[in-house]
């Protein structure tokens, strides 16, 4: 789970932020005499645009990924139930306290694991300074917790964000039909699906993008960029449309790929060993026989 990081902040309450993706697309759209009827139609349209050097890749990938998030659901991006960092309400601060340092984030559900209910959220910011400042105070878990939004997981991603927006929430618990917990979204998760993997300061940074495992075969960051990834192995992969190895990947595989997906170019095979939030995070490369 990440949050946004406090650079996103004033974009993300921005209430102008997505309208201003849509005016683009709209003066894109005039330049076609061919007016699309559909998505599919829109899309295609926009792939001609960025063909024709009207609009750049990095826009084209942002309009397209505006456009799904009006079709995908909560349950498509969701931080599942098993992934999630929870403060237990019956736990002492001596306990939680090492979980929220090492995990790094900024918000934490706080569940009743009796009756396995989220019953808030807590803010970091908010516990700090009963540790830092109000020391003799006595600690109350209760005052410091923040509501807690419920979704169901069939949402679509488009009137989520509206929500998150006018809200000014940066969380949501997710529920399935019979109201069990199934994990939970952020205003972060919705806008990654348009923007892109945003990274803050508190992300883990790679030392390498490459482990050799044995010989021949290679662990691999999708994250490498073409131009490493090239040098290293001798290929001879365009960074004109992609920028990292996933790019190319995700691609040719022409979906999203699950686990142990492979694909074979240029004379590598290409195994995904894992992946996070319907992207590929690491890949097993092999010199194909």
């Amino acid at each position: 789970m990440k949050e946004e990081p406090p650079s996103m902040s004033t974009r993300l309450n921005n209430p102008g932020f997505l309208d201003r993706i849509f005016k683009v697309f709209q003066q894109i759209h005039k330049k076609f005499s061919h007016h699309p009827s559909n998505k599919v139609e829109i899309i295609s349209s926009l792939k001609d645009a960025h063909a024709k050097g009207i609009i750049e890749q990095g826009t084209l990938s942002m309009l397209e990924g505006a456009l799904n998030v009006s079709t995908s659901k909560v349950r498509d991006i969701m931080i599942p139930k098993t992934q999630m960092v929870l403060v237990d309400s019956q736990e002492l601060p001596s306990v939680f306290i090492p979980r929220i340092i090492d995990s790094s984030h900024s918000r934490y559900p706080v569940i009743d694991s009796e009756e396995d209910k989220i019953i808030g959220i807590l803010l970091a910011k908010d516990l700090l300074p009963k540790f830092f400042i109000d020391k003799e105070k006595e600690y109350n878990l209760s005052q410091l917790m923040r509501p807690v939004v419920l979704i169901p997981e069939s949402k679509k991603l488009n009137v989520l964000l509206d929500e998150f927006r006018m809200n000014r929430n940066h969380m949501a618990i997710v529920i399935d039909e019979y109201g069990e917990i199934t994990g939970l979204v952020t205003i972060e998760d919705v806008l990654e699906e348009i923007v892109g993997e945003i990274e803050d300061e508190t992300d883990d940074k790679i030392d390498s993008f490459i482990e050799h495992e044995s010989q021949g075969s290679y662990m691999v960051s999708a994250l490498i960029p073409i131009e490493e990834f090239n040098l290293e192995f001798g290929t001879e992969f365009s960074k004109e449309n992609f920028d990292t190895l996933g790019g190319i990947l995700m691609h040719n595989f022409g979906k999203i790929p699950k686990v142990n997906d492979s694909v074979t170019i240029e004379g590598y095979s290409f195994f995904i060993a894992s992946t996070e939030k319907r992207r590929i995070k690491k890949v097993k490369v092999i010199k194909a026989s």
